[in-house]
């Protein structure tokens, strides 16, 4: 464990008395409140509003690390912070009303399984901070917990939107959440959509298909929304079995390469 010096301790403090940039840790607040307003929901049997919350708290999630980045306004208390936020809105709130709307009647295995989606979103919280400088940033390792909560929330909205109880299909729900868990910390790739690329110029089919997919989403919001969501879950997994054959045929070429190399020193 690494030990801060003194003069590190004494910088880091006079970094907070100077002052904290208000707008991007004001977007995470509201992450933050968004989150904690959903369990309140939960706690009232308001499972719909409480959904919502959550998807509120994705929106301000993804909104403050932008703000923070366009304005220069990052900071490490403000990505702590934003860490901490996330545990709550994505990992606490969406176990919580999980646990309530679908998982009580499975008694010890219904809050374990809502237990190991908490820590999982924790551990995959943890990885990511400290893994932010070394991997890609076009891929995540591991399912991102704001897509894992948002699968949750889009759950629950699906039955309210087809008038389904909480109790069909509950078995279906529980392997939801062991399947969510899982991802949380998998050593899958998940596209981050932070390639440049995607703002830069594209052909004019691409226009005309983001319309279409547009007008899609808005007639049946709360439909698309789970199924692009359950898409981007897949996506981990269904990618790396469609990229195995070629990861094989590289490790394969790597380690003959080795193999050669080998041979070439014992000879020498």
């Amino acid at each position: 464990m690494s030990v801060e010096t003194p003069d590190a301790v004494t910088d880091r403090k006079e970094n907070i008395k100077r002052g904290i940039y208000i707008l991007p840790n004001l977007i995470t607040a509201a992450s933050l409140f968004a989150g904690f307003y959903s369990m309140v929901s939960t706690l009232n049997g308001n499972y719909k509003t409480a959904a919502i919350g959550i998807f509120i708290s994705a929106v301000c999630d993804g909104l403050d690390g932008k703000v923070a980045r366009m304005t220069g306004t990052t900071s490490k208390f403000g990505i702590e912070f934003d860490s901490l936020a996330d545990l709550v809105a994505f990992g606490v709130t969406p176990a919580f009303l999980m646990y309530a709307w679908a998982l009580k009647p499975f008694g010890r295995l219904g809050w374990v399984a809502a237990f190991l989606f908490l820590i999982c979103a924790a551990l995959r919280l943890a990885r990511f901070n400290v893994q932010v400088d070394t991997v890609e940033s076009k891929r995540f390792v591991g399912l991102p917990t704001p897509a894992s909560a948002c699968m949750v929330a889009s759950t629950v909205l699906l039955f309210y939107h087809f008038g389904w109880p909480s109790s069909y299909k509950k078995l279906a729900i529980l392997l939801l959440i062991y399947l969510l868990a899982f991802l949380n910390v998998s050593n899958f790739k998940y596209n981050s959509f932070k390639d440049p690329a995607f703002i830069k110029r594209q052909p004019f089919g691409f226009l005309l298909l983001a319309v279409v997919v547009l007008i899609v989403v808005v007639s049946e919001p709360v439909v698309m929304t789970f199924s692009i969501l359950l898409l981007y879950v897949l996506s981990g997994p269904i990618g790396y079995v469609v990229t195995w054959p070629r990861r094989y045929r590289l490790e394969k070429a790597v380690h003959k390469r080795r193999e050669a190399l080998h041979s070439e020193d014992g000879s020498t």
